[in-house]
């Protein structure tokens, strides 16, 4: 009798990782269901009893692993250096590349799996050049890809990503018809460890430094419009929060850390057709070497848009968008795409 393949599924306690669990049995794995402890457990408890409730339904074995001291480091501390720095960081990608594939991956090895596999709207592709690569998934509406585009060939050699070929409605549909007990249960949203949404009051927290707080708001011509309550509230293309006074709408254009001053705009102020990306990271290519055409996505839900990406000397990137983009922010990632595959993206300076 041929033996089993055994899978590892991160089980966040959420449908699309309970589904992803539930199609892997179906298809006759053996799977071993994964959750993460990234924060306190007393903050992670929920994920914890939802995941531990899915798995006994899908009589898989459970396993909780504390990596919130590797969350720390590498996710909470990145995010509130980045913010200090007036930059709009990622989480979601920092943590996947550098937390949850390597869990996943270490864990694997220790107990002998042949795979692990994630709740992602994503697919793998192995490609003609033998480079694997994250490719779109079935709904465009939640595709992930976005946030896998900093995995490294190692890591994208082993997953297995079974909801990427669904509609979300359609896992809702097995989760329900599977008796799954997190079916109806709402998408994360936003960053998981900030579940108040309010990254500010978070930052004054855990922060190590003090922060500068008040300062002057300045339109684009240098001219003081009034007081800011400090840099870590505003972000690139922000309208709500100004409480700015001004006839007709304003939106936050630009962050200066050096002089802790908000540069105000119109939204036509907004939109550029030049970016420099740094560090690159490259996925389904290994090198660029000409000016090559990409489909970029600028954030996370962005449809992308076109551009001419130019490699630079110091291994920089510079993208020369078809048509103007609006409110492009530093921190957030450039992920640029090739046939409905990542090829390649990096942190937009």
């Amino acid at each position: 009798m041929e033996k089993k393949r055994k899978v590892l599924v991160g089980l966040s306690g959420g449908v699309d990782s309970s589904v992803a669990a539930y199609l892997l049995l179906q298809e006759g794995y053996e799977v071993i269901g994964i959750t993460m402890q990234m924060e306190s457990a007393m903050a992670n408890q929920k994920v914890i009893e939802d995941a531990a409730l899915v798995a006994k339904h899908l009589g898989i074995t459970h396993i909780v692993l504390d990596f919130h001291r590797e969350f720390k480091e590498h996710v909470i501390q990145n995010f509130i250096q980045e913010y200090q720095n007036g930059r709009t960081p990622n989480p979601c990608i920092v943590c996947n590349r550098h937390v949850k594939w390597e869990a996943l991956l270490e864990k694997a090895d220790e107990l002998g799996a042949d795979y692990i596999a994630t709740g992602h709207y994503a697919s793998i592709q192995r490609l003609d050049n033998q480079r694997y690569a994250i490719t779109n998934s079935a709904t465009a509406a939640k595709d992930q890809t976005y946030a896998l585009c900093q995995l490294t060939q190692k890591q994208v050699e082993r997953p297995l990503m079974p909801v990427g070929v669904y509609e979300k409605d359609q896992i809702r549909q097995i989760a329900l018809e599977a008796s799954i007990p997190v079916a109806t249960k709402a998408d994360s949203q936003e960053i998981c460890f900030i579940p108040d949404h309010d990254y500010a009051a978070y930052i004054e927290r855990n922060s190590d430094v003090v922060l500068p707080k008040e300062g002057d708001f300045v339109n684009t011509q240098g001219e003081i419009i009034g007081k800011h309550k400090g840099l870590i509230h505003y972000t690139v293309g922000q309208r709500k929060g100004l409480n700015l006074s001004v006839g007709h709408p304003v939106f936050v254009k630009e962050l200066k850390v050096e002089e802790n001053q908000v540069v105000i705009g119109e939204s036509k102020d907004l939109f550029t057709i030049v970016l420099q990306a740094s560090p690159v990271h490259y996925m389904g290519i290994e090198k660029l070497t000409e000016p090559t055409r990409f489909l970029a996505k600028i954030r996370y839900g962005h449809k992308g848009q076109w551009c001419n990406v130019i490699p630079k000397e110091d291994g920089s990137i510079e993208c020369v968008f078809d048509e103007p983009v609006r409110a492009v922010t530093p921190g957030q990632s450039v992920v640029l795409y090739q046939d409905h595959y990542v090829a390649l993206g990096g942190v937009i300076q």
